[in-house]
Order: C-alpha cells, then structure tokens, then sequence
C-alpha cells in the first residue's frame, strides 16, 4: 500500500482543510527509492541551488542547436513555412532531463538528430493511449496477455519493447563509462541522478540487505530497476514540460503585444539573453528569472488550463481509515484528485475556461487570493508525492521561454487541433503537432 501524498478533491473544495496526509505504517518500495534520489539530486534546497545551476550550464549549449532550428522556420523551402515547435520542444526537453541524469557526453541528442527523434516520437505515439490497461488493471491485462487475449493491441506492445531496449542501450553506455573509468571529466558530464540511485541502492543493500523492502525488486534486480526507474524520470521529464512549452508558445502566438510585454521583461535581466552579432546568449542569474512575474504567470496559467498531466492522482486510504476533512474513510478505499478539476473550480479561478496569465499577477490580485490559487494549483501534484522534478521542470521551461523570446517573435502557421487536448492521464495537443513561424525580433 502506497503512502499518499496531499489529497485535496474537487468535490471538497470547498474546505479549508482539503489536503489530508495518508499515510501508512510500512515504508512502500517507491517511497524508499524516492528518499534514494530525493536526498541528493532533486529536492534539498542545497542541491535545488546546484540543480538550477546545471540547468543553466545544459542551456548554454542548447542555442547552439536550437535557435537555428527556429530559423529556418523562415526558409522558403519549407513548406508549410514553419517548424512543428511540438517536436522540437519534445527534443530540447529529453535532451535536458538526459542530460540531468546522465550527465552532457552521456545524454541524448535528439535536437541534432531528427530522423531518431521523429522515430521516437511515433513509438512514443503509438503505445501511448494504452498505459490505462497496465495502470488501472495490471492483473487482468497480465492474465488475458496470458490467455492470448491481449487489452494491448500487439503493436504498442512492440512499440514499449523497442522504447525500453533504446533506454537500456543508453544505460549499458553510462555502466561501460563508469566500468572502464572513461567519464568524461566536465562538471556537465557528471552524472547526478544515475549516482545519486546507483551509490543510494548501494548503500540501502549494505545497511539492511534482504531486510530491505527494496531487496525483491530493487535489489535483486539491480540493472533493470535502475534502468525502469530512470526511464521514469526521463519520460516524465520529457513529455510533460515539452508539452506545456507547446501550449505557452501557442498562447503567445496569439498575441503580439503580450510577446512585447514579455519581451521587455526578459531584456531587463541582467545578463539577459538577448543575441547579439555572433555572440552566443549569457545565462541569467536565476533569482532574477525566477523573479520576473510575467514570466512566471504565462507559464502558471499554461499550466493551469493545459495541464501536461490532468488526470486522477490515486491514493489508498491506510487499513484503519482515517478522516479527510469532515469525511470518514473506511481502510482500502482509492481516493484521487485529478489537476483538471482542481483547476477548474470556479470559487478559486474565475472563467476557469480562459487563458487568463494575470489572474497570476500580483499587480491584478491581491495576496489573499494568488495564496488561494496558488493552494489550488495542482500542476505537479503536492505533498510528499509530488513531482520529484518540478524545481527542475519549471526552471528548464523559463530558460528555454526565456532564449526564444529574448529574440525572435513567433507566428502561427498552422494550428489545427490545439484547442482539442486528448482526454487521459496525460494530455497532449489532438494532432500532437504545432507549426510556427519565428522572425527575430527588433
């Protein structure tokens, strides 16, 4: 039985209480292996300080490939004139969440190559309506493979077979590298999350052995759980910002006059990230990034009415039941709260409906409410169970925001099918494509 982290419901809105701990008495093997990661890599406040700076150092690289991608959205040749801004948003993100974990040498390179990227994306596609089946009904999706009557239809199966033998490939390089002392010796080439699972497995196996509750699965099967775990984080890390980047990107197509706004607001950073003759971009410090409210509210509202992951967060209630709010629970009972509606709730977010980015504005609400709504924003769940990588996701996301706008304005070409996200636990644009247009800014 899982530990549940805040478990706030649209139905209990209305409480000031909403957000209820669950807890329960046996530690579960992701909560371990969750403290594995968390007490290094992601979620101290030391390592969230060394986490902004790599996201920084990994997007110092990644103009030299991706702004010249968004010019030659403007070549003749391309036709429609544009760049699907989806698949490339997809690449930049696997490319910084790769990086992160496997360190720069290590990592991918799916901006620089989109033949594997686009390859990639159609696998990912087409297994990615079925994740229901293995989620919500794990033994009876097992028990009808077993009986040849598969949930699955055979080539998503085939399309999850390849996706994990391309992950494991990665992971056997990083395991050679590490074997045969041939890491590269760059502070951007260390990798910080494989070490922090790998030397924190290690040392769970050393202090409790098969006492551990991670020693039948984790333990005793150290190479493929370490590779299904960090498979988690990547996709995740990827997906997710990729998507939310499409949708703010499409939101500010719509408007000249908010790129300005936004526009002006980057270029008062200093060193801001605004290209010059041939100079590459400066990194902004990060305080002054984070601090920049305009940013930070295109960003929120994207994320609030284009949730990359809208659907249900479960949780089980512990054996003896426990109260959520004025309610009584009985033991063993699945409770969930799902962002779309947490965001959705019209006490909290007036014409929930609209893309509304000042509603974030400290200028527009006074600090009573944006503490309201900030209570009621669910982008990345909350509480012990939430997003391990959201201080990296949000940063990563300013950044790249940040390199764009500081210099090109952007332009719709053809966005058929972005108002229509797909219904699930994720949720992504109905043709899963965005072509934009981008011409440098004056």
């Amino acid at each position: 039985m899982p530990i549940a982290g805040l478990v706030p419901s649209f139905a209990w809105a209305q409480m000031s209480s909403a957000s209820m701990a669950l807890r329960t008495s046996a530690p579960s093997t992701r909560v371990v292996l969750r403290s594995l990661l968390g007490t290094r890599s992601l979620t101290t406040m030391g390592m969230a300080r060394d986490l902004k700076m790599r996201v920084r150092a990994f997007a110092y690289t990644t103009p030299l490939k991706f702004l010249p991608i968004l010019e030659a959205s403007r070549d003749e040749t391309q036709n429609p004139r544009g760049i699907d801004i989806y698949s490339v948003f997809m690449a930049a993100t696997m490319d910084f969440i790769a990086a992160y974990i496997f360190g720069l040498k290590n990592g991918t390179d799916f901006l620089g190559d989109k033949a594997f990227r686009d390859h990639f994306l159609e696998l990912y596609k087409a297994r990615n309506d079925y994740g229901y089946y293995d989620q919500e009904m794990p033994r009876l999706t097992k028990l009808c493979r077993r009986f040849g009557i598969p949930l699955c239809p055979k080539w998503a199966d085939k399309a999850n077979e390849e996706l994990g033998k391309w992950f494991q490939r990665l992971c056997t390089t990083m395991e050679h590298a590490v074997d045969s002392h041939h890491l590269p010796i760059g502070p951007l080439d260390q990798p910080v999350v494989w070490d922090s699972l790998i030397n924190g497995l290690r040392n769970e196996e050393t202090k409790r052995g098969k006492a551990s509750v991670l020693y039948p699965t984790a333990l005793s099967n150290f190479k493929l759980s370490v590779a299904s775990e960090l498979f988690d984080h990547v996709l995740a890390g990827q997906e997710t910002a990729g998507l939310a980047l499409t949708y703010l990107a499409w939101r500010l197509s719509q408007s000249f006059e908010l790129q300005e706004q936004l526009r002006a607001e980057l270029l008062s950073l200093s060193p801001n990230m605004r290209l010059t003759g041939n100079s590459t971009s400066a990194m902004p410090d990060s305080k002054q990034l984070d601090s920049l409210p305009l940013l930070h509210a295109v960003l929120t509202e994207t994320l609030r009415l284009h949730a990359p992951i809208p659907g249900a967060q479960p949780r089980q209630t512990p054996e003896l039941g426990c109260r959520i709010g004025a309610y009584a629970v009985p033991g063993g009972v699945r409770v969930a709260a799902l962002g779309y509606t947490l965001h959705r709730d019209e006490a909290v977010f007036s014409e929930p409906n609209k893309w509304d980015h000042t509603r974030w504005l400290p200028s527009h609400s006074d600090e009573e409410t944006l503490k309201q709504r900030n209570r009621q924003f669910w982008a990345f769940s909350s509480g012990g169970r939430m997003c391990i990588g959201s201080h990296f996701a949000m940063h990563e996301m300013k950044l790249i925001v940040a390199a764009i706008y500081s210099n090109y304005t952007s332009h719709i070409v053809d966005d058929d099918g972005m108002e229509n996200q797909s219904d699930g636990y994720t949720s992504r644009p109905e043709k899963e494509r965005l072509f934009l247009r981008f011409e440098k800014a004056v």
